[in-house]
């Protein structure tokens, strides 16, 4: 079939119709009847779901509890940390009327939750015994989003988001950076995205923060995409909500808090860190199906390589392996195997007759060099772990591969006008957010991130031409 069936526009020719054209026609996303909103379809609930075992896994593996916090927040909650206020206001959701009467208090639909959390930490922490308290929920929000785009930037998405309260400063920015390590960890292992964790300066920390840390990975545009972020929230909600704790000495101590989230964003950063001009590459670890069997034959025959499909898939799920048999028999081989390659399937087994009955099946991964191979049939099992671990790896090496070839250390404005055109620019600067401001009128990038391994060094700023304030490098960018 054409393209305007079942292909998309190529990436260099509009990087931007090929993501949206592609999330629905690879059967991920359909947009809802409310501005800004999704439908999440199977196929890509999915996906989030396998981020969702792998992150809650290691949420859980560090001491974290999972618990529920209402939707809808008085807005006074809201009104008690200015920053925090301020920085979300834009963006609110209100409910004003309820029942049929006007409330008394408007009620804000979750934009986050560190003023539920906050009220009710307090009423749980009375004494260091308490302490740390550590909470994470997986939930729902809603931004008012005026320039929506599916996964990336909705009205509604879901997220989970970590709370966690501490005695001082030095115990809360440990959580902090621990949230901030699961996050890199499971972009880097599972999803094969080679983030750079940093921290945000000053103008782009979140509202109400002390510190922003962030995971920042590159697209295949060149852009940015903020993975995760954890904060430390020094004693601003603590101030706040009151959440205040009896030392050991018998003192009356405020609390330190953190929060930290990932969220469907997640699935965009897959989609544009791996997927190509035919459409999704999935990493393996997250792929819905990492193996699809695509039996071939007519009549008879097409009976005998369904049912061998099956026992094979069958023998594949013992060992592991996520999979699946598209025995759609009324539509073509080619049909099914442009499908799935639309869709992103890590590897492919076509199956026919001659392969039967020579005891082989042809195996064809998503990318790479090697073409189509026949392999015995009854060695797959132990053959296809080895293989998806490969293209994991792979995928990893590439992604990173086209993120250092796209990120240039700049000492000129020329020189970081045409880094920040196709990549990232490790640039020199004075810290000042009218600073940061100029930059973004003139090329559309920021501070993605200070990164944390970047080694030291100063001098003037790329822009201004003042003192360097970081002592180090920052990363620039324009960004989703």
């Amino acid at each position: 079939m054409g393209r305007d069936e079942r292909g998309v526009t190529p990436q260099q020719e509009d990087f931007s119709a090929w993501y949206n054209e592609l999330v629905a026609k690879a059967q991920l996303v359909d947009r809802g009847p409310a501005k800004g909103t999704m439908v999440i379809r199977p196929y890509g609930y999915r996906l989030w779901e396998l981020i969702q075992d792998e992150l809650d896994r290691r949420i859980k593996d560090t001491g974290h509890e999972n618990a529920y916090f209402p939707l809808l927040i008085p807005e006074s909650y809201l009104r008690r940390e200015a920053d925090h206020v301020e920085g979300f206001s834009p963006e609110l959701a209100v409910v004003t009327h309820a029942g049929g009467k006007e409330l008394e208090e408007p009620l804000i639909v979750r934009p986050t939750s560190e003023t539920i959390i906050g009220e009710m930490m307090a009423k749980w922490v009375s004494s260091h015994r308490d302490l740390p308290l550590l909470l994470n929920q997986w939930a729902n929000v809603v931004r008012w989003e005026l320039r929506p785009r599916m996964f990336l930037r909705t009205t509604e998405f879901l997220w989970q988001e970590g709370h966690t309260a501490h005695a001082g400063e030095a115990d809360a920015m440990r959580e902090t950076m621990l949230a901030l390590d699961l996050y890199t960890e499971v972009a880097r292992d599972v999803a094969a995205i080679p983030v750079v964790p940093g921290e945000k300066t000053a103008g782009e920390r979140f509202a109400g923060a002390v510190r922003t840390f962030t995971i920042e990975g590159m697209m295949r545009d060149g852009k940015a995409l903020q993975a995760g972020t954890s904060h430390y929230m020094g004693t601003n909600f603590a101030k706040a909500f009151d959440i205040q704790y009896t030392s050991e000495a018998g003192q009356l101590e405020l609390c330190h808090t953190t929060s930290w989230g990932m969220s469907t964003r997640m699935i965009g950063g897959v989609i544009m860190t791996h997927g190509d001009d035919k459409g999704l590459v999935l990493p393996p670890r997250l792929a819905p199906y990492q193996v699809v069997i695509v039996p071939i034959g007519r009549g008879d025959q097409g009976a005998q390589t369904s049912a061998a499909a099956r026992e094979l898939a069958g023998r594949l799920k013992a060992a592991g392996v996520r999979t699946h048999v598209d025995d759609r028999a009324q539509l073509s081989p080619g049909f099914r195997f442009n499908d799935w390659e639309l869709r992103g399937a890590p590897v492919r087994l076509e199956l026919g007759p001659r392969d039967l009955e020579s005891g082989t099946v042809v195996m064809a991964k998503r990318l790479g060099d090697e073409g189509k191979q026949s392999i015995p049939l009854s060695s797959v099992p132990e053959l296809l772990p080895g293989v998806l671990e490969d293209f994991q790896a792979f995928l990893l090496r590439r992604a990173t591969e086209f993120r250092d070839s796209h990120t240039a250390e700049v000492e000129s404005w020329d020189s970081f006008t045409d880094a920040v055109a196709s990549g990232w620019a490790l640039a020199l600067h004075c810290g000042k957010a009218a600073c940061e401001a100029d930059i973004k009128a003139k090329v559309a990038a920021t501070p993605r991130c200070i990164p944390l391994d970047g080694a030291p060094e100063t001098g003037r700023c790329v822009l201004c031409g003042d003192a360097s304030a970081y002592g180090k490098r920052v990363i620039f960018g324009r960004a989703y």
